[in-house]
């Protein structure tokens, strides 16, 4: 395990599944590549077992994996991987992690059997978990708990920075509904502007903290792009999905109402490439956001499955992609988006931040889109979530906020419909009528 191991608020549910299950069903956590999965199950490890065995199967003693083409005796398999790990394990004192299962499926379809054996824990992380080609030869084993983990969120980034400060004071403004004062304000902004700099992902921020060089932080984040790019090509061979992914910035900038397929593989057709964006999905490294006919508390029964908008699972990263035309990212770009005086519309930039924090919170993501009466333009709805059997329409600007006709429009075509509704920008937090104007720094706490 390297670098610093940062407070991240998975702990808590990793705590919440061991006192809870009992050993009643292994833990499977799920995410990109790089967001401190191994770190911090090995932390929880270390802390609340006695003894345990992480197996990482990207990098496995060829004796250890042998051990699993032979699970019919269990209690021998216990005493053989005892001993070439050198590790004693204990009845319901040990964890045992499967780390990168999904190089090694058939440990994973061994859940079921180890489980019902109920002398260990198990925990199993792993990347690219559910992609078709991992997972269409074994039995997907019932005794799982599913457990999602993101990059840090704005308040762990915090914590990393050593302030435990602010995210208790934005958490009391926003449910307050209480404004912070301008002065306040722009001191906050320029905080979170750092974090969309340099994103969430823990090796990105420790680079950051040991440096405090913007170029380091973009070496580091070109690394972790390459290295999902890499995986891209081994999953589709024909580079669609490498191509999609690096088109992500550029899309966005443009302002449609969907994510334009033919715009980037050559005239091709959103149902000749569903299955790599659904790989893509599956690898954790885009948030997708669906447009739907009928916005309402069910927005999955009226998907439109073809069109979407791609973000990416973090913004430091989608900052690094969006100049990648460059070597390096060079300093005074940072400086200047983080003084908020790149001559660059920053819209797209904030509308991945806010999908990023969405989906770290547990929202799926949707957004709508309607025809303006006698004109041909269309009016869009940023995101949409659920709120109890109400809907939270969210319109995302980076300026120009005193104008806001789309959300008005919908307002007036759904307000039965509506719970709260927010405008999402850069300035304090205000009221305008029923509106909520609110500081982007705090949308993980709608």
């Amino acid at each position: 395990m390297n670098g610093k191991i940062f407070k991240r608020k998975i702990y808590s549910k990793l705590l919440e599944w061991k006192n809870n299950r009992n050993g009643k069903s292994a833990l499977l956590i799920e995410g990109a590549r790089r967001i401190g999965k191994s770190t911090i199950v090995e932390e929880f490890a270390k802390n609340e077992y006695e003894t345990y065995i992480i197996i990482d199967f990207s990098n496995l003693d060829p004796k250890v994996n042998a051990l699993f083409d032979e699970m019919y005796d269990l209690d021998s398999f216990f005493l053989r991987l005892q001993f070439f790990t050198n590790v004693t394990l204990y009845e319901r004192k040990s964890l045992i992690v499967f780390d990168e299962v999904q190089f090694r499926p058939e440990a994973r379809q061994a859940i079921k059997h180890l489980v019902a054996h109920g002398k260990y824990d198990y925990i199993e992380t792993g990347s690219l978990i559910s992609i078709r080609k991992n997972v269409e030869k074994i039995l997907i084993p019932s005794e799982e708990t599913k457990l999602e983990m993101y990059p840090m969120d704005y308040e762990e980034f915090r914590w990393a920075l050593g302030d435990e400060t602010t995210p208790m004071l934005l958490r009391d403004s926003f449910e307050k509904r209480r404004s912070l004062g301008d002065d306040l304000n722009r001191k906050l902004m320029r905080d979170f502007r750092l974090y969309m700099l340099i994103g969430g992902m823990p090796q990105v921020v420790d680079v950051f903290l040991e440096t405090n060089n913007f170029t380091a932080v973009d070496n580091q984040k070109r690394d972790i792009l390459s290295l999902y790019e890499e995986d891209f090509n081994k999953i589709d061979i024909t580079n669609k999905a490498t191509k999609l992914f690096d088109n992500i910035p550029s899309q966005l900038s443009k302002n449609k109402t969907r994510y334009r397929i033919n715009g980037v593989l050559n005239n091709q057709a959103i149902s000749q490439v569903i299955e790599t964006i659904n790989n893509m999905e599956d690898s954790k490294t885009v948030n997708i956001a669906y447009n739907v006919s009928d916005p309402g508390v069910g927005m999955n029964l009226s998907v439109n499955t073809e069109a979407f908008k791609l973000f990416l699972l973090d913004t430091g990263l989608f900052i690094t992609l969006a100049f990648k035309e460059k070597d390096i990212t060079e300093n005074v770009i940072y400086e200047q988006l983080l003084s908020d005086k790149l001559s660059v519309n920053l819209g797209y930039v904030y509308e991945n931040v806010v999908a990023q924090m969405l989906k770290a919170s547990g929202n799926d993501l949707f957004y709508y889109t309607f025809k303006n009466e006698n004109s041909n333009h269309y009016s869009e709805i940023d995101f949409l979530i659920s709120r109890k059997n109400k809907i939270c329409p969210i319109e995302v600007k980076a300026s120009g906020y005193k104008r806001h006709a789309s959300l008005d429009k919908f307002s007036v075509k759904f307000s039965n419909r509506i719970g709260e509704k927010y405008l999402v920008y850069t300035k304090d937090l205000r009221k305008d009528g029923d509106l909520i104007m609110l500081p982007v720094y705090m949308v993980p706490f709608i």
